[in-house]
């Protein structure tokens, strides 16, 4: 009868991810985003001897990290059945929260960031210690779901709106939060008794598109995101570029809208200042006179509304323009826009196109433009990839 995993199981194989030796986890994250796969395509993809590749492996599967896969078998190069190794999902189980201005979103996951459990709660205020108390109730309420597997949780990834000191889990400024310097890793560490990782959450998506997602056998693509905020995540030569201050993508603070228009990060003609949420909602609403939310915007602009239509016109001419500055400054082969703005996307679609074919230069315009729809358990899911990362990075 197998025993339940116990703490010191978790530790170990956490300290195994996290070991100076670079091969194991090399290994390990080429396992664990495309297996099954054979050991010898493992020395391909990685650049390992199999002699090397089989020496990793052996410490991953004792540790209950990954395993033969019975179900296929390869044929070698010289004619002899290779066996897959596959990544052992349920070994390690991780949380990951997306935090809005009004609610947290929160999953409890398995190392291939599959949906094990859910929770959600509002929140009371946007205040540091609000969030705080919200995500440790949703962290309490996704262990009693897990149960026994809460023995192998690894951890708690979060994932914040704004200028985020992954190393140190500052949120250096949140504009959409309204927080500047909070100290969150360490509050929800105290608190948790975890290990924490914050992490920008346009970051975290890409990171789950990365491993798990378009990314996977794609060496450059970006995520835009458009609702609340203009964000955007960078994945370039095969790695998501975080900046060498932990800010990058932020195309929603490119100097591209009239100088007038104010930002809520203080600054004046950010991107964002004419395409979030609040800059159109608050377009419509003058040109009404009166306040309306971003839903009526929507159903007044299929109906024809001149002010409603100008304000989505104008914030998918900018959108598109910055999209051509990104794909000019880092050529990818695709941009995928994402964001709870997308089940309306049909309100930028045009003008936005037009404007990044009018701005992207020579051969970036070949750059291909997709929309896939992304729910905030989706966010939360890169929270959770986060965690996962911080084991092998």
């Amino acid at each position: 009868m197998e025993t339940s995993p116990t703490r010191e199981v978790a530790s170990e194989r956490t300290a195994l991810l996290r070991s100076t030796a670079s091969a194991p986890r090399v290994v390990f994250t080429t396992i664990l985003t495309r297996s099954p796969i054979s050991r010898i395509d493992v020395a391909r993809h990685t650049g390992l001897s199999q002699a090397a590749v089989t020496k990793a492996v052996s410490p991953l599967m004792v540790a209950g990290l990954v395993a033969d896969y019975p179900q296929a078998r390869q044929q070698g190069r010289a004619g002899r059945p290779a066996s897959p190794v596959t990544v052992v999902p349920e070994a390690l189980v991780v949380i990951g929260v997306k935090v809005n201005t009004d609610e947290v979103i929160a999953v409890a996951t398995d190392l291939r960031t599959e949906v094990l459990h859910r929770a959600r709660l509002s929140l009371t205020s946007p205040a540091p210690e609000a969030v705080v108390e919200a995500i440790a109730a949703v962290c309490d309420s996704l262990k009693g779901a897990l149960g026994s597997a809460t023995e192998v949780l690894a951890g708690v990834g979060v994932a914040v709106s704004g200028d985020v000191d992954t190393d140190t889990g500052v949120v250096r400024e949140s504009a959409l939060m309204r927080w500047t310097g909070v100290d969150l890793g360490a509050r929800l560490h105290r608190r948790l008794d975890l290990p924490v990782v914050i992490e920008n959450d346009v970051r975290a998506l890409t990171f789950a598109e990365h491993w798990f997602g378009v990314g996977v056998g794609t060496q450059s693509f970006a995520i835009v995101t458009i609702g609340r905020g203009i964000g955007s995540g960078l994945h370039v030569n095969a790695e998501v570029i975080e900046g060498a201050y932990g800010v990058a993508g932020e195309i929603g603070h490119l100097p591209l809208g009239p100088p007038q228009r104010l930002c809520s990060c203080g600054r004046r003609g950010c991107v964002e200042a004419v395409a979030g949420t609040a800059a159109i909602v608050a377009a419509v609403s003058a040109a009404h006179g009166r306040a309306i939310t971003i839903e009526e915007a929507v159903t007044l602009a299929h109906d024809g509304d001149p002010a409603a239509n100008a304000a989505f016109g104008e914030a998918a001419t900018v959108i598109g323009t910055a999209i051509a500055s990104l794909v000019n400054l880092i050529g990818p082969e695709l941009v995928i826009i994402g964001g709870e703005a997308v089940r309306n996307f049909d309100l930028f679609d045009a003008q936005l196109r037009a404007a990044f074919a009018a701005h992207a230069f020579g051969a970036a315009a070949e750059c291909r433009i997709v929309v896939r729809p992304h729910s905030f358990e989706d966010w939360a899911r890169g929270a959770a990839a986060g965690v996962i990362r911080s084991l092998v990075a």
